[in-house]
């Protein structure tokens, strides 16, 4: 369920936008809550509780654009949208990097087509990932993507959906990043992704695409007892 937050100080405008928002994602069959705030103070207060913010400019007190400063101080991946009826803030909006920027009276197609957007960007931000350093650069890992890593010395082979590809790291500093995100060291070459394992025996796990990795046999308890757990969480297993 998406997470929405109106804040507008004036209570129809607020009231309107609420509902035209919601008419649209009953359309697009996409579940919701919506809270409404009429000053920015108030926001700021409940501000983790949220995934979509839809921001009036031109109020009272803390205005919009300091409201949203402060919102990327204090959690920045949150997607802000800015209402507003007149267009001579827009520049000012990405300075704070606002995802889109909405003159009122606002159009019920262009509402919808952002919130559209909006809800597939949070989509991509709840997906596990861990940031890696490659060709001198920092790119995301879906881990979702990832069937497993392979181990040789310092160099890592991540084996996705797609293909394979090689980066350099410190197998601590990876084991660190994968805690509680479904993966488990069956073999001392390899980090399995547990989504992907669709049957096992004492020596070798077996992935959905045939592939079989090796079980260590004194890891293999502990293989067993990390499975039916991640089974037990994802549905696997009653």
């Amino acid at each position: 369920m998406i997470s929405i937050a109106v804040c507008d100080d004036e209570l129809l405008e607020c009231l309107n936008i609420s509902a035209k928002i919601q008419e649209c994602m009953e359309e697009m069959g996409i579940p919701c809550s919506i809270e409404r705030f009429q000053s920015g103070k108030a926001l700021l207060e409940s501000l983790g509780r949220f995934d979509l913010i839809f921001l009036d400019i031109l109020m009272e007190g803390m205005d919009g654009m300091e409201t949203a400063r402060r919102c990327r101080e204090l959690a920045y991946e949150k997607i802000l949208v800015f209402l507003s009826s007149s267009r001579k803030y827009v520049f000012q909006a990405y300075d704070v990097e606002a995802f889109h920027y909405l003159v009122k009276p606002v159009d019920q197609e262009k509402l919808k087509n952002i919130l559209k957007r909006a809800t597939e960007k949070e989509r991509e931000f709840s997906r596990d990932y861990i940031v890696i350093s490659r060709e001198r650069q920092k790119r995301k890992l879906f881990l979702d993507t990832v069937r497993y890593f392979e181990i040789r010395g310092r160099q890592i082979d991540v084996h996705e959906e797609k293909g394979i590809f090689t980066y350099y790291e410190q197998i601590g500093i990876l084991e660190k990043q994968l805690e509680g995100k479904g993966f488990f060291r069956c073999h001392k070459s390899y980090l399995l992704n547990l989504k992907y394992v669709e049957g096992y025996n004492r020596q070798e796990a077996i992935l959905d695409n045939g592939e079989r990795i090796i079980i260590a046999k004194r890891r293999y308890e502990e293989f067993c007892q990390a499975i039916l757990a991640y089974m037990r969480e994802n549905g696997g297993i009653l």
